[in-house]
Protein backbone atom coordinates (compact mmCIF):
# COMPACT_ATOMS: atom_id res chain seq x y z
CA UNK A 1 0.00 0.00 0.00
CA UNK A 2 2.87 2.37 0.80
CA UNK A 3 4.47 1.66 -2.56
CA UNK A 4 1.12 2.35 -4.26
CA UNK A 5 0.87 5.71 -2.57
CA UNK A 6 4.38 6.66 -3.56
CA UNK A 7 3.61 5.90 -7.18
CA UNK A 8 0.51 8.08 -7.34
CA UNK A 9 0.62 11.08 -9.71
CA UNK A 10 0.50 14.63 -8.47
CA UNK A 11 -3.29 14.91 -8.69
CA UNK A 12 -3.50 12.80 -5.54
CA UNK A 13 -3.38 14.49 -2.20
CA UNK A 14 -3.42 12.80 1.14
CA UNK A 15 -4.98 14.37 4.22
CA UNK A 16 -2.76 16.51 6.42
CA UNK A 17 -1.30 15.08 9.59
CA UNK A 18 -3.50 17.21 11.85
CA UNK A 19 -6.83 15.41 11.88
CA UNK A 20 -10.13 15.81 13.70
CA UNK A 21 -9.81 12.23 14.93
CA UNK A 22 -6.58 13.13 16.76
CA UNK A 23 -8.41 15.85 18.64
CA UNK A 24 -11.19 13.47 19.65
CA UNK A 25 -8.88 10.67 20.87
CA UNK A 26 -6.68 12.73 23.13
CA UNK A 27 -5.09 10.84 25.96
CA UNK A 28 -7.19 11.17 29.10
CA UNK A 29 -4.00 11.87 31.09
CA UNK A 30 -3.17 14.93 29.05
CA UNK A 31 -3.30 18.25 30.78
CA UNK A 32 -6.54 20.24 30.40
CA UNK A 33 -6.71 22.30 27.27
CA UNK A 34 -5.70 25.89 27.95
CA UNK A 35 -8.61 28.32 27.64
CA UNK A 36 -6.97 30.27 24.81
CA UNK A 37 -6.73 27.12 22.65
CA UNK A 38 -10.24 25.79 23.21
CA UNK A 39 -11.72 28.00 20.52
CA UNK A 40 -9.36 26.67 17.89
CA UNK A 41 -10.03 23.07 18.98
CA UNK A 42 -13.78 23.64 18.74
CA UNK A 43 -13.39 25.19 15.30
CA UNK A 44 -11.58 22.08 14.05
CA UNK A 45 -14.07 19.66 15.57
CA UNK A 46 -17.03 21.63 14.21
CA UNK A 47 -15.90 21.35 10.60
CA UNK A 48 -18.53 19.62 8.41
CA UNK A 49 -18.27 15.85 8.44
CA UNK A 50 -17.15 14.18 5.22
CA UNK A 51 -19.89 12.27 3.49
CA UNK A 52 -19.64 8.88 1.83
CA UNK A 53 -18.16 10.09 -1.47
CA UNK A 54 -15.44 12.32 0.09
CA UNK A 55 -14.45 9.48 2.42
CA UNK A 56 -14.31 7.05 -0.50
CA UNK A 57 -12.01 9.36 -2.46
CA UNK A 58 -9.90 9.92 0.64
CA UNK A 59 -9.35 6.17 1.03
CA UNK A 60 -7.74 5.96 -2.40
CA UNK A 61 -5.78 9.15 -1.84
CA UNK A 62 -7.62 11.45 -4.30
CA UNK A 63 -8.52 14.97 -3.26
CA UNK A 64 -12.29 15.46 -3.59
CA UNK A 65 -11.70 18.59 -5.66
CA UNK A 66 -10.88 16.34 -8.62
CA UNK A 67 -14.28 14.64 -8.35
CA UNK A 68 -16.01 18.03 -8.32
CA UNK A 69 -13.86 19.10 -11.28
CA UNK A 70 -14.83 15.98 -13.25
CA UNK A 71 -18.56 16.60 -12.80
CA UNK A 72 -18.23 20.29 -13.60
CA UNK A 73 -16.19 19.31 -16.67
CA UNK A 74 -19.05 17.13 -17.95
CA UNK A 75 -21.59 19.81 -17.03
CA UNK A 76 -19.79 22.55 -18.97
CA UNK A 77 -19.33 20.13 -21.88
CA UNK A 78 -23.06 19.38 -22.04
CA UNK A 79 -24.30 22.94 -21.56
CA UNK A 80 -21.91 24.29 -24.16
CA UNK A 81 -23.16 21.57 -26.53
CA UNK A 82 -26.68 22.91 -26.01
CA UNK A 83 -25.37 26.42 -26.55
CA UNK A 84 -23.64 25.65 -29.83
CA UNK A 85 -26.23 23.36 -31.40
CA UNK A 86 -27.94 26.12 -33.40
CA UNK A 87 -24.94 26.37 -35.73
CA UNK A 88 -26.08 23.07 -37.27
CA UNK A 89 -29.76 24.04 -37.24
CA UNK A 90 -29.55 27.37 -39.08
CA UNK A 91 -29.97 25.95 -42.58
CA UNK A 92 -32.71 23.43 -41.63
CA UNK A 93 -34.66 26.23 -39.91
CA UNK A 94 -34.29 28.41 -43.00
CA UNK A 95 -35.46 25.55 -45.22
CA UNK A 96 -38.48 24.54 -43.11
CA UNK A 97 -39.81 27.96 -42.14
CA UNK A 98 -38.39 30.22 -44.85
CA UNK A 99 -36.74 32.56 -42.34
CA UNK A 100 -33.78 34.56 -43.60
CA UNK A 101 -30.37 34.15 -41.99
CA UNK A 102 -30.53 37.67 -40.56
CA UNK A 103 -33.61 36.82 -38.47
CA UNK A 104 -32.08 33.56 -37.26
CA UNK A 105 -28.75 35.30 -36.56
CA UNK A 106 -30.61 37.87 -34.45
CA UNK A 107 -31.81 35.11 -32.14
CA UNK A 108 -28.27 33.73 -31.98
CA UNK A 109 -26.93 37.18 -31.16
CA UNK A 110 -29.47 37.56 -28.35
CA UNK A 111 -28.46 34.14 -27.04
CA UNK A 112 -24.76 34.94 -26.84
CA UNK A 113 -25.44 38.44 -25.49
CA UNK A 114 -27.60 37.13 -22.64
CA UNK A 115 -25.07 34.33 -22.13
CA UNK A 116 -22.45 37.01 -21.57
CA UNK A 117 -24.70 39.34 -19.55
CA UNK A 118 -25.43 36.46 -17.18
CA UNK A 119 -21.72 35.92 -16.48
CA UNK A 120 -20.97 38.71 -13.95
CA UNK A 121 -24.22 38.08 -12.11
CA UNK A 122 -23.73 34.32 -12.30
CA UNK A 123 -20.48 34.71 -10.35
CA UNK A 124 -22.33 36.62 -7.63
CA UNK A 125 -25.27 34.19 -7.63
CA UNK A 126 -22.84 31.28 -7.30
CA UNK A 127 -21.28 33.06 -4.32
CA UNK A 128 -24.64 33.86 -2.74
CA UNK A 129 -26.71 30.71 -3.35
CA UNK A 130 -24.10 28.03 -3.91
CA UNK A 131 -22.73 26.15 -6.90
CA UNK A 132 -24.93 23.07 -6.60
CA UNK A 133 -28.19 25.03 -6.38
CA UNK A 134 -27.40 27.44 -9.20
CA UNK A 135 -25.93 24.88 -11.61
CA UNK A 136 -28.72 22.39 -10.92
CA UNK A 137 -31.35 25.03 -11.66
CA UNK A 138 -29.55 26.08 -14.85
CA UNK A 139 -29.39 22.49 -16.12
CA UNK A 140 -33.11 22.03 -15.48
CA UNK A 141 -33.89 25.22 -17.42
CA UNK A 142 -31.71 24.11 -20.33
CA UNK A 143 -33.60 20.83 -20.60
CA UNK A 144 -36.92 22.70 -20.49
CA UNK A 145 -35.70 25.20 -23.10
CA UNK A 146 -34.59 22.44 -25.46
CA UNK A 147 -37.93 20.66 -25.09
CA UNK A 148 -39.84 23.87 -25.87
CA UNK A 149 -37.56 24.58 -28.85
CA UNK A 150 -38.82 21.43 -30.57
CA UNK A 151 -42.30 23.01 -30.75
CA UNK A 152 -41.41 26.37 -32.31
CA UNK A 153 -43.32 27.60 -35.37
CA UNK A 154 -42.49 31.34 -35.35
CA UNK A 155 -39.35 33.46 -35.16
CA UNK A 156 -40.32 35.00 -31.81
CA UNK A 157 -40.46 31.50 -30.31
CA UNK A 158 -36.91 30.90 -31.54
CA UNK A 159 -35.87 34.13 -29.84
CA UNK A 160 -37.63 33.08 -26.61
CA UNK A 161 -36.30 29.51 -26.38
CA UNK A 162 -32.83 29.70 -27.88
CA UNK A 163 -32.32 33.41 -27.26
CA UNK A 164 -33.64 33.95 -23.74
CA UNK A 165 -34.00 30.59 -21.94
CA UNK A 166 -30.92 28.85 -23.37
CA UNK A 167 -28.86 32.06 -23.35
CA UNK A 168 -29.46 32.89 -19.68
CA UNK A 169 -29.28 29.35 -18.32
CA UNK A 170 -26.06 28.43 -20.14
CA UNK A 171 -24.56 31.70 -18.92
CA UNK A 172 -24.63 30.32 -15.38
CA UNK A 173 -22.46 27.36 -16.41
CA UNK A 174 -19.93 29.15 -18.60
CA UNK A 175 -16.27 29.96 -17.96
CA UNK A 176 -17.21 31.82 -14.77
CA UNK A 177 -18.21 28.49 -13.24
CA UNK A 178 -14.85 27.02 -14.19
CA UNK A 179 -13.01 30.00 -12.69
CA UNK A 180 -15.06 29.69 -9.49
CA UNK A 181 -14.32 25.97 -9.07
CA UNK A 182 -10.62 26.41 -9.84
CA UNK A 183 -10.09 29.29 -7.41
CA UNK A 184 -12.08 27.69 -4.59
CA UNK A 185 -10.85 24.11 -4.78
CA UNK A 186 -7.26 24.52 -6.03
CA UNK A 187 -4.23 26.52 -5.00
CA UNK A 188 -1.74 24.30 -6.81
CA UNK A 189 -2.56 23.17 -10.36
CA UNK A 190 -5.09 25.99 -10.68
CA UNK A 191 -4.00 26.90 -14.18
CA UNK A 192 -4.29 23.26 -15.27
CA UNK A 193 -7.83 23.02 -13.89
CA UNK A 194 -8.83 26.27 -15.58
CA UNK A 195 -7.47 24.87 -18.82
CA UNK A 196 -9.40 21.62 -18.42
CA UNK A 197 -12.70 23.34 -17.67
CA UNK A 198 -12.17 25.95 -20.34
CA UNK A 199 -11.47 23.16 -22.82
CA UNK A 200 -14.70 21.40 -21.90
CA UNK A 201 -16.69 24.59 -22.41
CA UNK A 202 -15.22 25.23 -25.84
CA UNK A 203 -15.00 21.62 -27.00
CA UNK A 204 -18.61 20.89 -26.13
CA UNK A 205 -19.69 23.64 -28.52
CA UNK A 206 -18.05 21.74 -31.39
CA UNK A 207 -17.70 18.08 -30.46
CA UNK A 208 -21.37 17.09 -30.79
CA UNK A 209 -21.98 18.94 -34.04
CA UNK A 210 -21.37 15.93 -36.37
CA UNK A 211 -23.89 13.82 -34.42
CA UNK A 212 -26.39 16.69 -34.35
CA UNK A 213 -25.86 17.27 -38.07
CA UNK A 214 -26.39 13.57 -38.86
CA UNK A 215 -29.58 13.39 -36.77
CA UNK A 216 -30.82 16.64 -38.29
CA UNK A 217 -30.23 15.40 -41.83
CA UNK A 218 -31.70 11.93 -41.34
CA UNK A 219 -34.43 12.41 -38.71
CA UNK A 220 -35.11 16.16 -38.68
CA UNK A 221 -33.56 19.10 -36.86
CA UNK A 222 -35.61 18.50 -33.72
CA UNK A 223 -33.80 15.22 -33.10
CA UNK A 224 -30.50 17.05 -33.43
CA UNK A 225 -31.08 18.54 -29.98
CA UNK A 226 -31.54 15.15 -28.31
CA UNK A 227 -27.87 14.39 -27.42
CA UNK A 228 -27.33 17.71 -25.63
CA UNK A 229 -30.64 17.42 -23.76
CA UNK A 230 -29.92 13.87 -22.57
CA UNK A 231 -26.42 14.80 -21.43
CA UNK A 232 -27.69 17.86 -19.52
CA UNK A 233 -30.25 15.69 -17.73
CA UNK A 234 -27.53 13.22 -16.73
CA UNK A 235 -25.32 16.01 -15.44
CA UNK A 236 -28.19 17.38 -13.36
CA UNK A 237 -28.20 14.15 -11.34
CA UNK A 238 -24.40 14.13 -11.00
CA UNK A 239 -24.29 17.74 -9.81
CA UNK A 240 -26.86 17.08 -7.08
CA UNK A 241 -24.99 13.98 -5.88
CA UNK A 242 -21.31 14.99 -6.16
CA UNK A 243 -20.78 18.76 -6.24
CA UNK A 244 -20.21 20.75 -3.05
CA UNK A 245 -19.68 24.49 -2.81
CA UNK A 246 -16.34 24.69 -0.96
CA UNK A 247 -13.58 22.30 0.16
CA UNK A 248 -14.50 23.17 3.75
CA UNK A 249 -18.04 21.91 3.03
CA UNK A 250 -16.55 18.41 3.25
CA UNK A 251 -13.90 19.29 5.84
CA UNK A 252 -10.99 19.60 3.39
CA UNK A 253 -8.42 22.26 2.58
CA UNK A 254 -8.00 23.56 -0.93
CA UNK A 255 -5.74 21.34 -3.04
CA UNK A 256 -2.18 22.47 -2.33
CA UNK A 257 -2.92 23.88 1.13
CA UNK A 258 -2.91 22.33 4.60
CA UNK A 259 -5.30 24.67 6.43
CA UNK A 260 -9.06 24.40 6.05
CA UNK A 261 -10.53 27.80 5.21
CA UNK A 262 -14.02 28.14 6.77
CA UNK A 263 -16.96 28.45 4.39
CA UNK A 264 -17.82 32.15 4.05
CA UNK A 265 -21.31 33.29 4.86
CA UNK A 266 -23.51 33.48 1.78
CA UNK A 267 -25.27 36.53 3.13
CA UNK A 268 -22.31 38.54 4.34
CA UNK A 269 -21.78 40.35 1.05
CA UNK A 270 -25.31 41.48 0.28
CA UNK A 271 -27.38 40.49 -2.71
CA UNK A 272 -26.03 39.30 -6.04
CA UNK A 273 -26.49 42.63 -7.81
CA UNK A 274 -24.58 44.50 -5.13
CA UNK A 275 -21.77 41.95 -5.18
CA UNK A 276 -21.47 42.13 -8.97
CA UNK A 277 -21.47 45.90 -9.23
CA UNK A 278 -19.17 46.27 -6.22
CA UNK A 279 -16.65 44.06 -8.03
CA UNK A 280 -17.08 46.13 -11.19
CA UNK A 281 -16.54 49.32 -9.22
CA UNK A 282 -13.24 48.00 -7.93
CA UNK A 283 -12.15 46.59 -11.28
CA UNK A 284 -13.05 49.65 -13.35
CA UNK A 285 -10.25 51.60 -11.70
CA UNK A 286 -7.69 49.01 -12.74
CA UNK A 287 -6.06 49.42 -16.14
CA UNK A 288 -5.48 45.68 -16.44
CA UNK A 289 -9.22 45.05 -16.29
CA UNK A 290 -9.92 47.17 -19.36
CA UNK A 291 -7.11 45.57 -21.37
CA UNK A 292 -8.29 42.06 -20.50
CA UNK A 293 -11.93 42.96 -21.23
CA UNK A 294 -11.15 44.52 -24.61
CA UNK A 295 -8.95 41.63 -25.74
CA UNK A 296 -11.53 39.12 -24.51
CA UNK A 297 -14.11 40.98 -26.61
CA UNK A 298 -11.93 40.13 -29.61
CA UNK A 299 -11.70 36.53 -28.39
CA UNK A 300 -15.49 36.19 -28.56
CA UNK A 301 -15.62 38.07 -31.85
CA UNK A 302 -13.22 35.61 -33.47
CA UNK A 303 -14.43 32.28 -32.01
CA UNK A 304 -17.90 31.41 -30.73
CA UNK A 305 -19.69 34.34 -32.34
CA UNK A 306 -18.19 33.91 -35.79
CA UNK A 307 -16.82 30.43 -36.43
CA UNK A 308 -19.17 28.43 -34.22
CA UNK A 309 -22.30 29.98 -35.73
CA UNK A 310 -21.32 30.75 -39.31
CA UNK A 311 -18.60 28.31 -40.33
CA UNK A 312 -21.08 25.69 -41.58
CA UNK A 313 -23.06 28.19 -43.72
CA UNK A 314 -19.72 29.56 -44.99
CA UNK A 315 -18.64 26.08 -46.08
CA UNK A 316 -22.06 25.55 -47.63
CA UNK A 317 -21.43 28.60 -49.83
CA UNK A 318 -18.33 26.83 -51.17
CA UNK A 319 -20.10 23.54 -51.85
CA UNK A 320 -19.20 21.67 -48.66
CA UNK A 321 -22.03 19.73 -47.03
CA UNK A 322 -23.27 20.17 -43.49
CA UNK A 323 -21.94 16.88 -42.15
CA UNK A 324 -18.47 17.43 -43.65
CA UNK A 325 -18.33 21.01 -42.32
CA UNK A 326 -19.46 19.90 -38.86
CA UNK A 327 -16.70 17.29 -38.96
CA UNK A 328 -14.16 20.07 -39.49
CA UNK A 329 -15.63 21.89 -36.49
CA UNK A 330 -15.41 18.71 -34.42
CA UNK A 331 -11.74 18.46 -35.39
CA UNK A 332 -11.29 22.00 -34.11
CA UNK A 333 -12.97 20.92 -30.87
CA UNK A 334 -10.61 17.97 -30.44
CA UNK A 335 -7.50 20.09 -30.96
CA UNK A 336 -8.99 22.86 -28.82
CA UNK A 337 -9.26 20.35 -25.97
CA UNK A 338 -5.54 19.62 -26.20
CA UNK A 339 -4.57 23.25 -26.78
CA UNK A 340 -6.54 24.70 -23.88
CA UNK A 341 -5.31 22.15 -21.35
CA UNK A 342 -1.75 22.72 -22.55
CA UNK A 343 -2.38 26.46 -22.24
CA UNK A 344 -3.39 25.93 -18.62
CA UNK A 345 -0.13 24.08 -17.99
CA UNK A 346 1.83 26.88 -19.67
CA UNK A 347 -0.01 29.57 -17.71
CA UNK A 348 1.33 28.08 -14.46
CA UNK A 349 4.89 28.49 -15.71
CA UNK A 350 5.29 31.40 -18.13
CA UNK A 351 4.44 35.06 -18.52
CA UNK A 352 0.72 35.10 -19.34
CA UNK A 353 1.01 38.32 -21.34
CA UNK A 354 3.28 36.69 -23.88
CA UNK A 355 1.09 33.61 -24.03
CA UNK A 356 -1.88 35.82 -24.96
CA UNK A 357 0.26 37.70 -27.48
CA UNK A 358 0.98 34.49 -29.36
CA UNK A 359 -2.56 33.12 -29.01
CA UNK A 360 -4.26 36.20 -30.46
CA UNK A 361 -1.60 36.72 -33.10
CA UNK A 362 -1.68 33.16 -34.44
CA UNK A 363 -5.47 33.09 -34.38
CA UNK A 364 -5.61 36.30 -36.40
CA UNK A 365 -3.21 34.90 -38.98
CA UNK A 366 -5.30 31.71 -39.24
CA UNK A 367 -8.45 33.70 -40.00
CA UNK A 368 -6.66 35.85 -42.55
CA UNK A 369 -5.31 32.77 -44.33
CA UNK A 370 -8.65 30.89 -44.31
CA UNK A 371 -9.93 32.28 -47.66
CA UNK A 372 -6.75 31.03 -49.34
CA UNK A 373 -7.29 27.40 -48.31
CA UNK A 374 -9.52 27.02 -51.44
CA UNK A 375 -11.99 25.38 -49.02
CA UNK A 376 -10.86 21.88 -49.86
CA UNK A 377 -11.16 19.34 -47.07
CA UNK A 378 -7.35 19.15 -46.98
CA UNK A 379 -6.96 22.93 -46.59
CA UNK A 380 -9.78 23.16 -44.06
CA UNK A 381 -8.30 20.30 -42.05
CA UNK A 382 -5.00 22.16 -41.72
CA UNK A 383 -6.93 25.28 -40.68
CA UNK A 384 -8.90 23.22 -38.13
CA UNK A 385 -5.70 21.97 -36.49
CA UNK A 386 -4.00 25.36 -36.09
CA UNK A 387 -7.15 27.31 -35.32
CA UNK A 388 -8.46 24.58 -33.00
CA UNK A 389 -5.31 24.57 -30.86
CA UNK A 390 -5.93 28.28 -30.29
CA UNK A 391 -9.75 28.23 -30.07
CA UNK A 392 -10.07 29.19 -26.43
CA UNK A 393 -6.50 28.83 -25.18
CA UNK A 394 -6.85 32.47 -24.10
CA UNK A 395 -8.99 31.52 -21.09
CA UNK A 396 -6.36 30.13 -18.64
CA UNK A 397 -3.91 33.08 -18.90
CA UNK A 398 -6.79 35.58 -18.80
CA UNK A 399 -8.18 33.98 -15.64
CA UNK A 400 -4.70 33.85 -14.09
CA UNK A 401 -4.07 37.53 -14.75
CA UNK A 402 -7.49 38.34 -13.29
CA UNK A 403 -6.86 36.21 -10.21
CA UNK A 404 -3.48 37.84 -9.58
CA UNK A 405 -4.98 41.31 -9.84
CA UNK A 406 -8.16 40.88 -7.79
CA UNK A 407 -7.74 37.94 -5.38
CA UNK A 408 -9.40 34.57 -4.83
CA UNK A 409 -12.94 35.64 -3.86
CA UNK A 410 -13.29 38.73 -6.04
CA UNK A 411 -11.61 37.47 -9.20
CA UNK A 412 -14.53 35.22 -10.30
CA UNK A 413 -16.83 38.25 -10.07
CA UNK A 414 -14.41 40.39 -12.06
CA UNK A 415 -13.89 37.61 -14.58
CA UNK A 416 -17.66 37.54 -14.99
CA UNK A 417 -17.54 41.12 -16.29
CA UNK A 418 -14.61 40.24 -18.53
CA UNK A 419 -16.68 37.32 -19.85
CA UNK A 420 -19.48 39.77 -20.60
CA UNK A 421 -17.08 41.56 -22.94
CA UNK A 422 -16.31 38.20 -24.55
CA UNK A 423 -19.98 37.56 -25.25
CA UNK A 424 -20.55 41.09 -26.49
CA UNK A 425 -17.89 40.32 -29.07
CA UNK A 426 -19.62 37.02 -29.83
CA UNK A 427 -22.98 38.74 -30.27
CA UNK A 428 -21.40 41.34 -32.57
CA UNK A 429 -19.95 38.62 -34.79
CA UNK A 430 -23.03 36.39 -34.67
CA UNK A 431 -25.26 39.20 -35.93
CA UNK A 432 -22.74 41.05 -38.07
CA UNK A 433 -21.66 38.00 -40.05
CA UNK A 434 -25.28 37.17 -40.85
CA UNK A 435 -25.88 40.73 -42.03
CA UNK A 436 -22.68 40.55 -44.11
CA UNK A 437 -23.93 37.39 -45.80
CA UNK A 438 -27.35 38.91 -46.61
CA UNK A 439 -26.04 42.32 -47.72
CA UNK A 440 -22.73 41.41 -49.41
CA UNK A 441 -23.54 37.80 -50.30
CA UNK A 442 -20.31 36.74 -48.60
CA UNK A 443 -19.04 35.85 -45.12
CA UNK A 444 -15.42 36.62 -45.98
CA UNK A 445 -15.42 40.34 -44.95
CA UNK A 446 -16.47 39.28 -41.45
CA UNK A 447 -13.64 36.73 -41.24
CA UNK A 448 -11.07 39.25 -42.48
CA UNK A 449 -12.27 41.82 -39.90
CA UNK A 450 -11.99 39.27 -37.08
CA UNK A 451 -8.44 38.35 -38.15
CA UNK A 452 -7.30 41.97 -38.10
CA UNK A 453 -8.92 42.49 -34.68
CA UNK A 454 -6.95 39.52 -33.30
CA UNK A 455 -3.65 40.99 -34.49
CA UNK A 456 -4.51 44.30 -32.76
CA UNK A 457 -5.42 42.42 -29.56
CA UNK A 458 -2.08 40.58 -29.57
CA UNK A 459 -0.29 43.93 -29.45
CA UNK A 460 -2.66 45.46 -26.90
CA UNK A 461 -2.12 42.67 -24.36
CA UNK A 462 1.56 43.57 -24.05
CA UNK A 463 0.58 46.99 -22.68
CA UNK A 464 -0.25 45.31 -19.35
CA UNK A 465 2.45 46.41 -16.95
CA UNK A 466 5.44 44.12 -16.79
CA UNK A 467 5.24 44.17 -13.00
CA UNK A 468 2.13 41.97 -13.16
CA UNK A 469 3.97 39.43 -15.30
CA UNK A 470 6.93 39.42 -12.93
CA UNK A 471 4.59 38.77 -9.99
CA UNK A 472 3.27 35.70 -11.79
CA UNK A 473 6.73 34.41 -12.57
CA UNK A 474 8.03 34.86 -9.03
CA UNK A 475 5.02 33.27 -7.34
CA UNK A 476 4.88 29.46 -7.01
CA UNK A 477 2.80 27.80 -9.72
CA UNK A 478 -0.79 27.38 -8.80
Amino acid sequence: MLAFRCALPTIYRFPPITRVSQMRHRDQNDAPTPPHSRGSERRIIDLPQRGFLPRMFERVGIHYGWAVTAVVFLTMLSTSAAMGMVGVLMLPLKTEFGWDLGAISGALALRVLLYGMAAPFAAAVLLRYGVRTVVGTALALIVIGLALATRITAVWQLWLTWGVIIGLSTGATANVLGATIATRWFTKRRGLVIGMLGASNATGQLLFLPLAAWLSEHDGWRYGMLPAGALCLTCLVLVLVVVRDYPASVGLPSYGESAVVPVPSRFSGGNALKLSFAALSVASGNRTFWILASTFFVCGLSTSGLVQNHFIPLCHDFGIGTIAASGVLATMGAFDFVGTIFSGWLSDRFDNRWLLFWYYGLRGLSLLVLPYTDFSLYGLSIFAVFYGLDWIATVPPTVKLTSRSFGRETSPLVFGWISLAHQMGSATAAYGAGVSRDALLSYLPAFFAAGIACVVASIAILTIRKRSAEAILTTPAE
